[in-house]
């Protein structure tokens, strides 16, 4: 399955740790009960455990849950830490956070043309 992502309406970070044994059942059940946030909207929910080195990504296509986890070989997540928040990202935000790179970048790399992918 071959799916275009970055027309996603909504891409929200879960920041803080995540229990990463939870599996698609129980983040459904976190981002509604907890965040009171809509699993089954057009949005992708992004999670983190304690080692910040692997993420759990959640996406409803209409037809059910995909489920994305990833491992990364070397190097940490800059994932923010405030347990009771989520935020909403750009798809720049994403692609930074995804590199290990701070969401926050000075100016310069912001206005920078240069594609990523």
């Amino acid at each position: 399955m071959k799916y275009d992502y970055t027309n996603v309406k909504n891409i929200y970070i879960i920041c803080g740790k995540t229990d990463m044994r939870k599996g698609i059942d129980g983040l459904a059940t976190l981002v509604q009960d907890s965040f009171d946030l809509d699993p089954y909207g057009d949005s992708i929910f992004l999670f983190s455990g304690w080692s910040k080195d692997r993420y759990k990504c959640l996406y409803f296509d209409g037809n059910g849950f995909a489920m994305l986890y990833k491992r990364l070989d070397n190097g940490k997540l800059q994932w923010p830490k405030n347990e009771n928040e989520v935020r909403n990202l750009s798809q720049q935000e994403l692609r930074w956070l995804l590199e290990g790179l701070s969401m926050q970048q000075p100016k310069a790399i912001q206005q920078s043309p240069k594609s990523l992918f």
